[in-house]
This record gives structure tokens, C-alpha cells and sequence, in this order.
């Protein structure tokens, strides 16, 4: 074998290594693509996750602080009723006296 016969023999197993390491290179290329856009969307349902997750703690806060407010009515209008009633015994009694 000759000099230029191994020489074209060399430079045609170095391309053949090039391609092939092109396309494994292309391969990884595509996977890591791939898993930045998988990440980006995990992390884009993270965000909005911890957004739904803030919205329904305000929502239950604003329950919470509704139930009080309706219970500190409810005694209050209560209490009237009943001073409103023992008003009318006490009119009522004297009236019949």
C-alpha cells in the first residue's frame, strides 16, 4: 500500500468518524433541546402552580375573616332581638298592671 492510498484510506475512515460523531452530536443536541424545553415547562407550571396556590390562600382568608364577620352580626342582632322582646315584656307588664 501506498503513501496516497493510505492517506485517502485515512481521510476516508476520519469522515466516516465525522459523520458519525456529527450525528451522535446532532442526537445530543436535539436530547438537550428537549430537556430545556421539558424544564421550561416545568418550571412554567411551577409559577403558575404557586400562583393558584397564593390565590386560594387569600380566597380562604377572605372566608375566614367573612365566617367572623357574619358570627360578630349574629350575635349583635341577636342581642337586639332580645333586648327588643324583653323592651316589649317590660311595656307589655306594665300595660297589663
Amino acid at each position: 500500500m501506498d503513501e496516497a492510498s493510505l492517506e485517502g484510506a485515512l481521510n476516508e475512515l476520519a469522515k466516516q468518524f465525522g459523520e458519525g460523531a456529527d450525528f451522535t452530536h446532532s442526537k445530543l443536541a436535539d436530547l438537550a433541546k428537549k430537556a430545556e424545553a421539558n424544564r421550561q415547562q416545568l418550571q412554567k407550571s411551577i409559577n403558575t402552580l404557586q400562583e393558584l396556590l397564593d390565590y386560594l390562600r387569600v380566597c380562604i382568608k377572605y372566608q375566614a375573616f367573612d365566617l367572623e364577620a357574619t358570627r360578630r352580626e349574629n350575635t349583635y342582632l341577636r342581642k337586639l332581638l332580645e333586648d327588643n322582646n324583653n323592651n316589649n315584656r317590660d311595656d307589655g307588664s306594665d300595660r297589663q298592671a
